[in-house]
């Protein structure tokens, strides 16, 4: 579900996995992003349902890593978060 606002806690979020050199679980998201594994977790899975993220569902947790294909499949968002970005100096 894609919508108006782009918050800074996401654009962390964002930006930490973009900087990952591979998969990253949501702990290590939260630990980099410097928010709730909670937080992490919600924006995670909403930037997978955007075709942000690639998911691999593996024991003992989910790992994230961000999608080559994000581009292609939903431009305008990547665009959002970049633009998003800028304005908060992340």
């Amino acid at each position: 579900m894609e919508r108006n606002e782009v918050s800074v806690h996401q654009v962390k979020i964002y930006v930490a996995i973009k900087n990952a050199a591979g998969w990253i679980t949501n702990k290590e998201i939260a630990t980099t992003a410097g928010v709730a594994e909670r937080t992490a977790r919600q924006h995670s899975l909403n930037l997978v349902k955007l075709g942000v993220l690639d998911l691999a569902e593996v024991f003992p947790a989910h790992k994230y890593r961000f999608s080559e294909k994000a581009a292609k499949r939903n431009a305008a968002y990547v665009n959002r978060l970049e633009s998003a970005r800028q304005v908060f100096s992340l």
